[in-house]
């Protein structure tokens, strides 16, 4: 087909090229990224002690951390015979973990393009496409390693021991990665990544066809990057000075590897006025910070929200002034990239849809639920392995803050910048102001 051809029946005759073109750096992105998340994923499970897990479970355990941290779903299941359950669950995502592969993967995706002020629409779906092609290559090979079962549960010389080994009844605990429900939402992972991306890199080209979309979405959408990042870089400082003040830095550094942004984000949604609904019964617990774990230890569902945490601790106050701050400088960096001609109820309004998307899409990531318990005759229950941990959002609460929050902000960050010089403009002024 020639080039005429290809453009009357309106198909780009050099889609297929561009795509192999493409496939190098796609390739390279998509191994950084995963080489990324493996490493921090090790690392956070090796300050945890799974390095001592039986039967070389550990490199197993770090592929199912993995695809988790990606969107994947990695199913718990065990069994103990004939007349004993064995019950167990877990959700959650990693978003330590998620966070280093998104960041990696995403600056891979824009390094080929970041000299180029446009790209054509067909280039960029291709490179899309062999980025989201290759992930998914990735993925599927990480679901045949994440798999493994332990046995020998039970606490020696305990009576479950004595009454399993009678009735035949050891537990066994396995984990294993739905690798068909791991590649849609996997899919969908990368996707979101791409379009991030785009979203928020200022150094990302756009096809001429969005250009005009840059101006009202690009500003908000890298003021919410740099708010969450804000969060992680505050929590993280914060857990290397508990780490090197009050001990147990395996511990806070498992947390700081594996699940900081959970706990970051947390106190984002916490200092707006957010709430969670959860518990935490049974040997397990929440390692970081600990205020959380006496909020919630209980064998029913408690809110837990500022007020809740100021009872037992009362510098958690702090979280509403430092949520107001961070949000009014993230109102700020969004006046100081847009346009100065852009009125303050327009700043407004961006930040305040922004912040309600952003909040939408990493509330919902905080939830927790983690379960296990074992029973045998369906009245005994094993109470040195059992035990269940939960955290869920009250997500439209968040939202509904979010926007008045978001709006605030921005009316007060355009103010705060109208005088600034900003950016790509000599002075603050234009002879063409738009409503």
């Amino acid at each position: 087909m020639s080039s005429q051809q290809a453009a009357e029946r309106g198909t780009p005759p050099d889609v297929a090229r561009l795509a192999v073109r493409g496939v190098g750096s796609a390739l390279a992105a998509v191994l950084a990224a995963v080489a990324a998340m493996a490493a921090t994923a090790a690392l956070g499970l090796w300050a945890a002690g799974a390095t001592a897990l039986p039967g070389g479970a550990f490199p197993r355990i770090v592929a199912a951390v993995v695809v988790m941290a990606a969107g994947g779903d990695v199913g718990i299941a065990g069994g103990a015979g004939d007349l004993a359950r064995t019950d167990a669950e877990l959700t959650a995502v990693p978003l330590s973990v998620s966070l280093v592969g998104a960041l990696t993967l995403g600056a891979g995706f824009v390094r080929p393009l970041r000299h180029r002020a446009v790209v054509p629409a067909h280039e960029l779906l291709a490179r899309a496409a062999a980025t989201a092609v290759l992930w998914l290559v990735a993925l599927a090979v990480l679901c045949a390693a994440a798999r493994h079962t332990f046995t020998d549960l039970l606490p020696a010389d305990s009576p479950a021991d004595l009454f399993g080994e009678l009735l035949d009844a050891s537990p066994t605990i396995g984990f294993r990665a739905d690798t068909g429900v791991t590649l849609l939402y996997g899919l969908l992972w990368v996707l979101g990544v791409l379009a991030v991306t785009l979203l928020v890199s200022r150094r990302a080209p756009l096809p001429p066809r969005l250009l005009r979309y840059q101006e009202p979405v690009r500003p908000a959408a890298s003021a919410m990057l740099f708010l969450l990042l804000a969060y992680v870089v505050a929590g993280l400082v914060t857990g290397l000075v508990v780490a090197a003040t009050r001990g147990h830095a395996a511990d806070t550094f498992a947390v700081l590897l594996l699940g900081l942004p959970n706990v970051a984000w947390l106190a984002l949604g916490l200092g707006i006025g957010g709430s969670w609904e959860g518990r935490v019964d049974g040997p397990f617990g929440l390692p970081m910070p600990h205020v959380l774990d006496q909020v919630l230890r209980g064998p029913r569902d408690t809110t837990l929200d500022v007020r809740s945490l100021t009872a037992h601790d009362e510098r958690a106050w702090w979280l509403l002034p430092v949520a107001a701050v961070l949000l009014l400088a993230a109102g700020w960096v969004a006046a100081l990239r847009s346009p100065a001609r852009t009125r303050p109820w327009r700043h407004a309004l961006h930040l305040a849809v922004a912040f309600a998307l952003t909040l939408l899409v990493v509330v919902p990531l905080t939830r927790l639920d983690a379960r296990l318990g074992l029973s045998l005759l369906g009245i005994f229950e094993v109470e040195d392995i059992g035990g269940h941990v939960a955290l869920h959002p009250h997500l439209w609460k968040a939202v509904g803050l979010a926007l008045l929050w978001g709006a605030v902000a921005g009316l007060l960050g355009g103010l705060l910048a109208s005088r600034a010089r900003h950016h790509g403009e000599v002075d603050g002024r234009s002879d063409h102001p738009s409503g």
